[in-house]
């Protein structure tokens, strides 16, 4: 009476104590007698083992034998709380022998474990889940009977499976394995999403889950695209029943839930049978023969009639005359599908090994109130491979010959029952897979082609924008009428003046002017010229008449023909004759001849006292204008207020201070004299 959840498969299989995960009973005993073909031999494998030891493995213990019955010999005995054993016990024939002992205690799980013949290097039990792999993609053995109650699963194909999934109950939900047999799974690691669905399928209820930060996928042989019930590829004369539910409405009309209804997420009433009882059916014909491998059905999704298919056999022919029950293989029972629980919900169920066969029938034999469904076969296309070109020698010429006739007859015969035609074609409507095989080999060149690829195009458009860039500054800079810097006369002049000097000079020193060429030029002809000169001019004044000078500018006034500063109308003087040309700077030891001279008379010892100040400029010639006017007392030109003396400028040319008739002023005749006590 110790004994908890055992599935014993031809290869593989598992076993757990009874009430296991929860403490197992006092004075409990179980054996288990495990058989695998002849030749091989035995491995065992704990997914979890916590048995009490405190008398020594003396009352509670698990034992393991080589052999059944009286010849069994012993391999080991175990006993611990949390006992971790490392690796597998192997067997030495094809028989072993495992016994559970459970005394009185008062905690202990008991155990859970795992055995495959040992073939099976990569094994692994019904307890293990994604987290306890850290490779991207592997392959592992899962036993047979990993639907355990105890065990659960978030998720569903193709999203994805929970990491916190048990790897092996989610292969059967997912109907890459069975239940009953076991087999190899292909598990590939990818990034968690935020939401995890939950379905039925393969008798395995899978929950909703959360959020995880990783899940996991079967890559498959994809044969689980969708076989034309939903889509119409099925006409409705190949889709065939029992019998036809007819029935009247409070309206009079007849309602008929004919089969070829029974098409799935069809809207509208489902196919149902006219009497509820385990001889109805309904039949599909695929037009030739298919590769089955799973069915997805519903119940009447009509809210008003709660009618479904709970439980269901499967039958399948090749001439729709001789019909085959569907078995799992060892097995010498029916298999029985769970079929819907309500009449909305999809349930999917897989047949490993898949179904060849033209003609497909559904058996109900459970159902709610009435017999009434939708349905959609899973699978993909079959064909056979074409037989090689067999040589024949000559027919037998005489009796002596039939022997040979008839061994001719048996190797022909021999060579066709040979022939493969297990041959499948790829449809990708639905996949129990996120990731195939062809993709997962790329990954690691596009992993290094992308960065490359992103580094050069990104380079590439930063190359551009930057001569793009330039080439505008280099616009802006220019101006739009200006030639390009390279196309200029002198250009690396014109650059120089806006270069620092070699040394820093006095705030003051005046800087020296050449007019001897610009004088002889046009108004428009000076600013070329005065981009060619060299750097030692200051910058020219604003072209046209020159109505005020800067504090600090000095000007020798020219002589010749030219008009003088005194004669020089501003107001009046035409635009084209009436410009200034740069004038030769005074050297730092030259008087200043531009600057009016203001004096004061009236302290000069030739001059009487009272006399009027006057405001004087040289004139040009040597011929004095008469005096126009007078002025109020001018300010004194002396260093200091105390000076005894005043100190005159002197004009170019003359040397010491000459008398009182020999200086000639004249007043600028622009400028309107006043009286008084006024400044001018």
């Amino acid at each position: 009476d110790g004994c908890g959840h055992t599935v014993l498969g031809p290869e593989s299989g598992t076993l757990a104590s009874i009430n296991y995960p929860r403490t197992s009973p006092n004075s409990t005993v179980c054996e288990w007698e495990i058989h695998v073909k002849p030749g091989q031999r035995v491995q065992l494998k704990f997914g979890d083992f916590d048995i009490d030891d405190s008398d020594s493995c003396h009352s509670s213990y698990l034992r393991v034998h080589n052999g059944i019955g009286t010849n069994r010999t012993e391999i080991g005995k175990y006993c611990g709380f949390g006992f971790q054993m490392d690796g597998l016990i192997t067997s030495k024939s094809n028989e072993v022998t495992v016994q559970f002992m459970s005394g009185i205690h008062t905690s202990g799980r008991g155990f859970l474990a795992a055995y495959s013949t040992t073939d099976k290097s990569d094994l692994i039990t019904c307890l293990d889940n994604a987290s306890h792999f850290s490779e991207p993609e592997f392959n592992k053995y899962c036993p047979a009977g990993c639907v355990i109650p105890f065990a659960d699963i978030s998720g569903t194909i193709p999203h994805g499976y929970r990491d916190s999934s048990s790897l092996c109950m989610a292969g059967v939900h997912a109907g890459v394995v069975s239940n009953t047999l076991g087999g190899q799974i292909n598990v590939v690691i990818s990034k968690g999403i935020p939401y995890y669905e939950g379905s039925l399928a393969n008798n395995v209820t899978s929950e909703m889950g959360p959020l995880s930060t990783s899940l996991f996928t079967f890559k498959t042989s994809g044969c689980y695209g969708t076989l034309g019930m939903e889509s119409g590829v099925i006409p409705d004369s190949h889709i065939t029943s029992s019998s036809i539910l007819e029935w009247p409405n409070e309206t009079g009309q007849v309602n008929i839930w004919k089969p070829e209804n029974a098409r799935l997420k069809r809207i509208g009433p489902p196919w149902a049978a006219f009497i509820s009882d385990e001889h109805q059916w309904l039949q599909i014909d695929l037009n030739k023969e298919k590769k089955i491998t799973g069915i997805i059905t519903t119940g009447s999704t009509l809210a008003g009639h709660y009618y479904y298919v709970s439980a269901y056999r499967i039958l399948y022919s090749d001439d729709a005359q001789k019909w085959t029950v569907y078995r799992e293989p060892g097995m010498d029972k029916d298999k029985i599908f769970q079929g819907n629980t309500e009449l909305y919900q999809e349930v999917r169920n897989n047949f490993i090994p898949p179904i060849i066969a033209r003609f497909f029938r559904i058996n109900p034999v459970k159902w709610h109130q009435k017999i009434a469904m939708k349905v959609e076969l899973l699978g993909c296309q079959f064909s056979i491979g074409r037989a090689p070109k067999i040589t024949l020698p000559p027919p037998p010429q005489n009796k002596n010959d039939k022997k040979n006739a008839d061994f001719i007859d048996d190797f022909i015969h021999s060579v066709k029952t040979s022939l493969q035609t297990d041959k499948t074609t790829f449809t990708p409507e639905i996949k129990n897979t996120t990731v195939t095989p062809s993709v997962t080999k790329d990954v690691a060149l596009a992993a290094v082609l992308v960065p490359v690829l992103v580094m050069v195009f990104t380079t590439l458009i930063l190359i551009l924008v930057c001569a793009w860039h330039w080439r505008n500054r280099k616009k802006k800079t220019e101006g739009t009428y200006d030639l390009p810097y390279w196309d200029r006369a002198g250009w690396w002049k014109g650059m120089k003046q806006f270069l620092p000097t070699k040394s820093a000079e006095h705030e003051e020193t005046p800087v020296r002017y050449s007019s001897s060429e610009i004088s002889h030029l046009r108004p428009r002809e000076v600013p070329t010229v005065l981009q060619t000169e060299s750097a030692e001019y200051a910058q020219p004044l604003v072209g046209g008449i020159v109505g005020t000078l800067h504090q600090r500018s000095t000007f020798k006034p020219e002589e010749g023909k030219e008009d003088s500063y005194a004669d020089l109308d501003p107001y009046n003087s035409p635009i084209q004759e009436a410009y200034h040309a740069y004038a030769e700077p005074l050297p730092v030891t030259g008087p200043e001849y531009a600057t009016p001279i203001i004096m004061d008379m009236s302290s000069h010892p030739s001059t009487p006292l009272g006399a009027p100040s006057i405001s004087t400029f040289k004139a040009a010639g040597n011929q004095a204008p008469p005096l126009v006017g007078t002025c109020n007392k001018l300010l004194s030109r002396t260093d200091s207020a105390s000076s005894a003396q005043a100190l005159y400028d002197i004009p170019k040319g003359q040397l010491g201070v000459g008398s009182a008739d020999q200086l000639v002023y004249q007043v600028p005749q622009s400028v309107a004299h006043r009286t008084g006590s006024k400044d001018e």
